[in-house]
Formats: C-alpha cells, structure tokens, sequence
C-alpha cells in the first residue's frame, strides 16, 4: 500500500482526488488548512467504504509548520504519491491588484509546492518509486482576464514540474501537472451559469471532480510510468 498526501483534500476537486486514490488501494492522508472539519469528512467517507486515510492540517505556506507537519508523517514513511492540489483565488483586474492578492495566490500555489514537494522528494527517492502531480489550470496555459496572479502562479507551477522532471526521471518518479477548465466545484458557483459555459467549452459542459480524479489517478498509477514533464489538460476542447 502506497502513501498519498493530497494538499487542499477537502475541496471539490481534492476530495474527488482522495477518494479515488483510497478506492485504488493507496492510504490517502487528506490535507487542509482552514477547512479541517471537511478534511475530516473525507476521511470518514473513505474509511466507511473501507479505505484507508488520515487527516492533517497545516497552511503550505508556512515553511516551518509544513516541514514539521511532513517530519511526523514521514516517521511511518516515505509519501510516494504527492497531489499538490491547494491553491487559492483573489481575483482583479491588474491595475487595482493589491500586493496582498498578487502574494496570497502566488504563495499557496508556489511556495506551497515547494513547501510541500522540496523535503518529500529525497525519502521518495530512496523507494526508487514516486508521482508529483501538481494541480494547475487552463488559466496557466491561455492566460485569464483578472488573473494575472493566478495565471503567473499556475505557469510558474508548469515550468517547475517540467524543470523536477527532468531531475527525477532516472531515480523512478514522475512529475506532471493537469490543468483542469472549468469545473462543476463550489470555487466556480456563481461565476460561470449554464449558458456562458455553453459558450466557452464547446463540450457544453462544466468537467466532473471525478474526471480529473480518474485523470490524477492514472498519473499516479504504474502504468503512467513513462509520462512526465507534461501539461495535461482537461477542459472539453477549450483548447
């Protein structure tokens, strides 16, 4: 049974994630921040269909609180499967972006995967065996309007994974990002209705969490062994 540790596990897209990776037979440990008692949630329903999972709570961008969160998990060892879902928005056009928006997006999307990734990818090493798979979006490939920040963050996170690719690929890990369109969550209720998503995804649908879980799922599997430093999208044809 294989370790996974997925950041922001108690959103949409994170508790899909979880729960797909507990249903694969991988012991998920569900992270959050602020939003402990959902993470706790997730792991009662993974436990109740007989999985296996722990919560932990911890803000990514703490780099004190993160490592010594990471120390005790990694006592009972190695973390193989890294989802780096967490990440926040603070929308606005950049002429009135406040330095707080630009710096609260770029550090739980970035620093937070440093935070997370750097002190977890030495003990993955030693297995010979490991997945990073980092959540972006398409607003990371295309750019978006009165994202600037988010944009610049989730690019940044690309250019990451496939410069750790690259440094990994002889010792057995992988390292991916998947950059999800729009997605039926709670973070997009009220900023998209049905028929501006008719108009922008020509599938004429929101994606499904579990889509992109089943997407993370075979990422994290051994029959993604030989993908990595690669962009997934997932978005119904929206590029």
């Amino acid at each position: 049974m294989k370790r996974a540790l997925v950041t922001g596990g108690s959103g949409g897209i994170g508790a899909a994630i979880c729960k797909r990776l507990a249903a694969d037979g991988h012991h998920v440990v569900v992270h959050a921040n602020r939003s402990r008692e959902k993470a706790a949630a997730v792991v009662a329903e993974i436990l109740a269909a007989d999985g296996s999972a722990e919560a932990v709570a911890f803000d990514v961008t703490d780099r004190a609180a993160t490592a010594a969160a990471l120390e005790v998990l990694l006592e009972a060892g190695a973390i193989q499967i890294l989802v780096n879902n967490a990440g926040i928005h603070a929308d606005a056009v950049f002429p009135g972006m406040s330095g707080e928006q630009w710096d609260s997006v770029v550090d739980v999307s970035l620093n937070g995967f440093f935070n997370v990734t750097q002190p977890l990818t030495l003990p993955m090493i030693r297995t010979r065996w490991g997945r990073i798979i980092s959540i972006s979006s398409v607003a990371g490939i295309t750019g978006n309007r009165g994202q600037v920040n988010y944009s610049a963050a989730k690019g940044a996170l690309h250019a990451a994974s496939k410069a750790l690719a690259l440094e990994l690929a002889s010792r057995g890990v992988t390292v991916n990002a998947v950059a999800p369109g729009i997605i039926a969550t709670d973070m997009i209720e009220g900023a998209f209705n049905a028929e501006a998503i008719k108009a922008l995804v020509p599938m004429q649908r929101a994606g499904q969490p579990g889509e992109v879980a089943d997407l993370v799922a075979f990422l994290a599997s051994e029959q993604a062994a030989y993908i990595s430093g690669q962009v997934i999208s997932i978005n119904g044809a929206m590029i």
